[in-house]
C-alpha cells in the first residue's frame, strides 16, 4: 500500500476535510491489518484523526467504526482533536504542585481561554497538564514545545507563551 499525500494544489481551494482524508487513504479496500498505518497516515497529514476519518477508514478496512474508535482511544499516540502549533505542558507533579503549578495552569487557562487538553481557536496553542517533567529542582516548570522553563510565576508563564505567539518561538 503506497500512502497518498494531500495535494499541495488544494491549499488555495476550499477543500473539505472529507476530501483531504480521501486523498490520504488508498483507493482500494484494504484489510484490517492496515488500520493502524492508516490512522498514522491521517494523523501525519492532518495532525489528528477527525471523526470523518473514522468512518472512511472503517469503510476501507471493513473494521467497524466502534473498533476504529477503540484503537484511537487505546493508543496514546493518536489525537482526536487538532493540536496547536505550540504545545504547552505544565507540570503538576508534587514539587510543581506545592510550589504553584496550579496557579500557572490557571493563569494560562484564563489567558488562552482554553481548558487543559484543549487547543486555542487559532490553533496556535494546546495546553496540557502533565504529572512530571523530571525537573523538580526548577519547580514550578512548564515546557513549550522542546523548551523548558522553571521557577515560574503566573505572570512569567504568560509572558513566555506570548513570545511564542509573537515570534513563533522563544527569543
Amino acid at each position: 500500500m503506497i500512502p497518498r499525500k494531500v495535494d499541495p494544489r488544494d491549499e488555495g481551494r476550499n477543500v473539505t476535510l472529507e476530501e483531504q482524508i480521501k486523498t490520504i487513504l488508498p483507493e482500494q479496500p484494504v484489510g484490517k491489518e492496515a488500520l493502524i498505518p492508516l490512522l498514522q497516515q491521517v494523523q501525519g497529514a492532518l495532525g489528528y484523526v477527525p471523526e470523518e476519518a473514522v468512518c472512511l477508514i472503517s469503510e476501507k478496512t471493513g473494521v467497524p467504526a466502534s473498533e476504529v474508535f477503540g484503537v484511537l482511544t487505546f493508543y496514546a499516540q493518536f489525537r482526536l482533536k487538532p493540536r496547536g502549533r505550540n504545545l504547552i505542558s505544565v507540570c503538576l507533579g508534587t514539587a510543581c504542585h506545592v510550589l504553584g503549578g496550579g496557579k500557572i495552569i490557571e493563569a494560562l487557562q484564563r489567558h488562552l481561554d482554553v481548558e487543559p487538553g484543549e487547543t486555542t481557536s487559532d490553533r496556535e496553542f494546546t495546553l496540557a497538564e502533565v504529572r512530571c517533567l523530571g525537573s523538580c529542582s526548577l519547580a514550578p516548570v512548564m515546557v513549550v514545545n522542546e523548551d523548558t522553563y522553571g521557577r515560574l510565576t503566573p505572570d512569567k508563564a504568560v509572558k513566555i507563551v506570548e513570545r511564542y505567539r509573537d515570534n513563533g518561538h522563544d527569543s
